[in-house]
């Protein structure tokens, strides 16, 4: 809750406040992209960004509109 950013990236000088945070960061410099889509082999630097493609193989669509329920 201090606001402390005490891990900072010798590459562009971004600070985090948790040292995982910044050497996730570190491959936006590195140009490192270890998840991979065991589908069709796009390679992500995120976890996160490969969850999401992955539901072009699965088909899930995990949110419905508001207005006429439609999935996406």
């Amino acid at each position: 809750h201090t606001g402390e950013r005490p891990f900072v990236c010798m590459e562009c000088g971004k600070s985090f406040r948790q040292k995982h945070h910044m050497l996730s960061h570190q491959s936006v410099h590195t140009g490192e992209r270890p998840f991979v889509c065991a589908d069709c082999g796009k390679n992500f630097n995120w976890k996160v960004s490969l969850i999401m493609h992955q539901r072009i193989h699965s088909g899930e669509k995990p949110h419905n509109c508001e207005v006429c329920n439609k999935t996406f």
